[in-house]
């Protein structure tokens, strides 16, 4: 079961070995791409090579994402540039 994607009724699984997670092994997600789970550090460096075309492509996308993302139009009102509140006093003699 080298299988990176698991199906939605499976638990989770290590992507090199195929262990599940229990009470003694706890998986570690891939830093990168957040998809691939390990049980080692053994296992992940095992598996690197089938996983790192699809890791970087994730990688990217998940990079994009994040350089992308607007921020929620809830700042109304504050400094479009610190975006800290704006005053309430708009006095431009004060």
């Amino acid at each position: 079961m080298n299988s990176e994607t698991e199906g939605v009724d499976e638990e989770p699984r290590c992507a090199s070995c195929g262990i599940t997670q229990g009470d003694d092994v706890k998986l570690m997600k891939c830093t990168a791409c957040k998809l691939a789970q390990y049980c080692s550090v053994a296992c992940q460096k095992e598996h690197r090579p089938k996983h790192k075309r699809e890791c970087k492509r994730r990688a990217a996308e998940l990079r994009e994402e994040l350089l992308f993302k607007q921020p929620e139009s809830t700042h109304i009102g504050d400094c479009p540039i610190c975006l800290l509140p704006l005053s309430n006093n708009h006095d431009k003699n004060t």
